[in-house]
């Protein structure tokens, strides 16, 4: 859900009078700041979650309140979180023109300072009347997905996961059996090997940590079955004669050498699939790899990336961009690396493979858009 980037400017319809509601969520109730730009307070209420009888109501009460035509539009703006994009299209179904707003993206006073919903409200109201005055920089949109490219997100982010608490099943047994002076590594046989073992002093295992391990490993086999069967189906879609514009860019991405099934997905289905770049710096302010420079004075150094993009596509990139140096070592990309951080140490070939995966995410993206193939690169020979 982090796509942060500043999203294009709306065209300022502010000057024709209208109604800005901004909402404060928490999981029970919601407090509207409601504002028609012109009065110094916004009007503040709080509702019950998802009652939007009651919104409405509200709505219409401050419609009156504020003397505006029946035809006024209404704006509002939430800020991202767990609740995810179903407010926003539920907010346009009603004829809302809803924004959602990266949260780490608006200003916060430095001092120490009270805060409180009502509080939040009242700030965010103002903001969101800031912007629909021209005023874009005064925080980032987050650009929302269809239904149906969200729902796409849902295989590869299991598969991540499922990796996920894989690794940590592993580690537990590991752990357990470390506890007793053992460096066992966990296979497909640790169960016949079980029994076997002996402790450090060539005692067998205590009873309790054996049913413990077996039982941490039956949850192991479950998730490596479901990740085989998410695997399987990920391949099985691809190979299939199912078309659709993002699975023919991601067999057009695992093409080139050094991409592979579950890169090419990740790329496409988060970035790709259904995001409109219009240039290269937007690219990779959706990766959040973009350089933060700092200057003050005399005083001037760089901060590192932002961080502020997809976190999953900004990973993946920098896994791919070291495959990349591998597997395209005659590539353009491959050969700037070499000559400007090959000789240097470990810290300086990190920050250099950074740069290198925000220039070939570049590429990837002119490749499956445009059909630019990346200058020196190879596909994959046919079997």
């Amino acid at each position: 859900m982090n796509e942060t980037n500043q999203a294009a400017p709306i065209k300022d319809t502010a000057k024709k009078g209208g109604m800005y509601v901004a909402f404060e969520l928490s999981r029970k109730k919601w407090k509207l700041g409601i504002s028609d730009g012109k009065t110094m307070r916004a009007r503040v209420v709080t509702i019950e979650a998802r009652d939007w009888k009651r919104l409405k109501q509200e709505i219409e009460k401050a419609r009156e309140r504020f003397e505006l035509e029946a035809d006024a539009p209404v704006r509002s703006c939430y800020e991202a979180g767990r609740e995810g994009f179903w407010i926003h299209r539920a907010l346009e179904g009603m004829g809302i023109e809803n924004i959602v707003i990266d949260a780490a993206s608006m200003d916060v006073k430095r001092r120490k300072r009270a805060k409180t919903d009502r509080i939040d409200a009242e700030g965010l109201v103002r903001q969101l009347i800031r912007y629909w005055r021209g005023e874009h920089d005064v925080w980032s949109v987050v650009r929302v997905p269809s239904e149906e490219a969200e729902d796409s997100r849902q295989m590869h982010r299991e598969i991540e996961v499922l990796k996920r608490e894989r690794g940590q099943h592993r580690v537990r047994i590991q752990s357990l059996l470390f506890t007793v002076g053992l460096d066992v590594e966990v296979t497909a046989g640790l169960m016949k090997q079980l029994d076997p073992l002996c402790r450090w002093d060539g005692k067998p295992l205590p009873e309790g940590m054996k049913e413990r391990i077996r039982r941490e490993y039956e949850r192991l086999k479950v998730v490596e079955i479901d990740l085989a069967a998410l695997k399987k189906q990920q391949r099985e879609k691809l190979a299939s004669k199912q078309s659709s514009p993002s699975l023919e860019k991601i067999r057009k991405l695992k093409q080139l050498r050094g991409i592979a099934s579950g890169s090419s997905w990740v790329f496409v289905m988060e970035l790709f699939g259904w995001r409109q770049f219009r240039n290269r710096r937007e690219v990779a302010g959706a990766l959040g790899i973009t350089p933060m420079p700092y200057q003050s004075g005399d005083s001037a150094r760089e901060q590192g990336i932002s961080h502020a993009g997809n976190r999953r596509a900004r990973t993946m990139a920098i896994e791919i961009a070291w495959s990349w140096l591998r597997y395209q070592p005659d590539s353009r990309l491959s050969r700037w690396y070499r000559e400007r951080f090959g000789s240097g140490g470990p810290r300086l070939r990190r920050i250099g493979i950074v740069a290198m995966a925000r220039k070939l995410m570049v590429d990837l993206w002119r490749y499956v858009e445009f059909g630019i193939m990346p200058e020196g690169a190879q596909l994959k020979v046919a079997a």
